[in-house]
């Protein structure tokens, strides 16, 4: 309920602000509104699904994880390897099964690439967090050689996963869009109702609060650690795959622009806190829409906006929004 208010009102601050100092007329702006209120609510709900990841794996296991950008980048790539080898046409086999069945396949291939990177470089540094950072920026890079090597810099396609459009408040929204909306939300739901309500989920809590309690309750945490790593990575590339159509996938160095978002949003939100994280996802859409929806002409500042937003709250609040460090709920 607190998220849901939060949300509300920096939506209202949002729209408030920028009805007052865009330089367009009051029925362009109203029009301008409306878009910003459902493609900032779409933008938002995938850069949850996105920062969810990052922030599981830091709750949970108190790993900063640098190489979360990389799973982003290898979740578009590996869509569109899947596609190509399952045989998917756009023009002369667009089955939509292809389309989910390559999405479920590139979401485990990644996990299990996050799982060999925390069994090999992260679980031997548990406890040392700038060793862990360094190293997973070290895999990072040598995931985007490995890509380089692949696909030598080549774009590879990645298509929507519905065609077609409708009118949602007279305001066009392609299905895929809405279909990436309903897709991010369900798997923030589950994900969010596996960790209250199973087994694992009370395990990843206790593990959270304290490491040392938890072991001795009997709870094999480099078992859990290694599920946690293969749930963030497999998330980060669901994300990548949402994002990046229609276009080409992530170019190489593009795994830049994934982790700074996550990073900006977990902090915003809360380190460790999974409603931070969705309250500041939200706050992160609805700002770099107002940007490209109200000064299209300064469109390259979105993301500099988002920052700019990021640190105006850890100014007033230092720990941000939700203020614990360490909070898996």
């Amino acid at each position: 309920m607190i998220a849901v208010v939060a949300i509300v009102i920096a939506v209202a601050l949002v729209l408030t602000l920028w009805y007052y100092l865009s330089p367009v007329e009051p029925a362009t702006a109203i029009e301008k509104i409306k878009n910003l209120a459902i493609l900032g609510a779409i933008s938002g709900a995938v850069y949850a699904l996105l920062a969810l990841g990052f922030t599981l794996i830091y709750g949970v296991a108190d790993v900063v994880n640098m190489a979360h950008g990389a799973f982003y980048m290898l979740g578009a790539y590996a869509f569109s390897v899947f596609l190509t080898n399952l045989g998917y046409n756009s023009i002369t086999n667009p089955s939509s099964f292809l389309l989910f069945t390559a999405l479920i396949l590139a979401a485990l291939s990644i996990s299990l690439v996050g799982v060999l990177i925390y069994r090999l470089l992260i679980h031997p540094l548990m406890g040392d967090t700038l060793s862990v950072m360094v190293v997973t920026i070290g895999a990072t890079l040598v995931l985007q050689q490995v890509i380089l090597w692949r696909f030598h810099d080549v774009s590879m396609p990645v298509p929507k996963l519905l065609e077609g459009y409708t009118s949602l408040l007279g305001v066009k929204v392609f299905y895929h869009d809405l279909l990436k909306f309903a897709l991010s939300l369900g798997l923030i739901a589950i994900l969010w109702i596996f960790i209250e309500r199973s087994k694992i989920g009370g395990a990843m809590r206790a593990a959270a609060q304290d490491r040392e309690v938890a072991m001795l309750m009997g709870i094999n945490t480099g078992r859990l650690y290694m599920l946690t790593m293969a749930i963030s990575a497999s998330l980060a590339a669901i994300a990548g795959i949402l994002l990046n159509p229609p276009a080409a996938s992530p170019q190489l160095r593009e795994w830049t622009y994934p982790l700074v978002m996550s990073f900006a949003i977990v902090i915003l939100g809360g380190l460790g806190s999974i409603k931070g994280s969705l309250v500041g996802a939200f706050i992160i859409g609805y700002v770099e829409y107002s940007v490209r929806i109200f000064f299209p002409g300064m469109s390259f500042l979105q993301v500099a906006a988002a920052l700019i937003v990021m640190v105006l709250v850890l100014i007033f609040r230092p720990k941000g929004i939700f203020g614990k460090r360490v909070e898996a709920e």
